[in-house]
């Protein structure tokens, strides 16, 4: 049995794809997964399963919208893809680095190092970002709430599924990890 980490992108997000975590769990447990565990309101679910992490993406978002009618792209993690974050993410290593400001775009699949460019982060300055395999570290110089360098923006410029998460979740997911 393997412990698994789903990311829902845009669930319960500005009253969009509205979705309790109650009936979300119920559907997961209806699916056979167990030791469903979720993390705020915000799509952060843990499921434990035989099968590989691919098949568990499908079959979440394929109920997902069989159940409640929402498109919702998922982004399977790893507990070694969360422990790399720590590892890897080049703003931790800054001296009184404020930690509200760090974020993580975790995507669909492997970047390359010269995606970068053509994510063309310059014209977001002050704002920062790095790429690291299927993850973007992001420093936002004032907030996520008041930069155009989002999730949609990311997508369509990698062509890739996005989904982002503050530093305080992805600390608290890895913790849960080895809960």
């Amino acid at each position: 049995m393997t412990t698994h980490l789903a990311l829902l992108r845009g669930i319960n997000v500005s009253g969009h794809n509205m979705m309790k975590m109650e009936a979300l769990k119920a559907m997961l447990e209806n699916l056979g997964f167990q030791n469903i565990r979720t993390y705020l309101q915000s799509g952060n679910v843990f499921v434990d399963s035989e099968e590989d992490a691919a098949k568990v993406g499908f079959m979440i978002k394929q109920e997902i919208f069989k159940v409640f009618g929402h498109e919702v792209p998922i982004v399977m993690i790893t507990k070694e893809n969360l422990e790399s974050c720590f590892a890897n993410n080049p703003f931790l290593k800054e001296k009184e680095i404020d930690t509200k400001k760090l974020y993580v775009a975790f995507v669909s699949t492997s970047l390359k190092k010269e995606s970068i460019n053509d994510l063309k982060i310059s014209q977001f300055k002050p704002d920062e970002a790095s790429i690291d395999e299927n993850r973007i570290f992001i420093k936002y110089a004032v907030g996520a709430g008041k930069t155009r360098f989002d999730q949609k923006y990311i997508e369509k410029k990698l062509n890739v599924i996005a989904t982002i998460r503050n530093w305080n979740t992805v600390t608290n997911l890895l913790n849960m990890y080895s809960e």
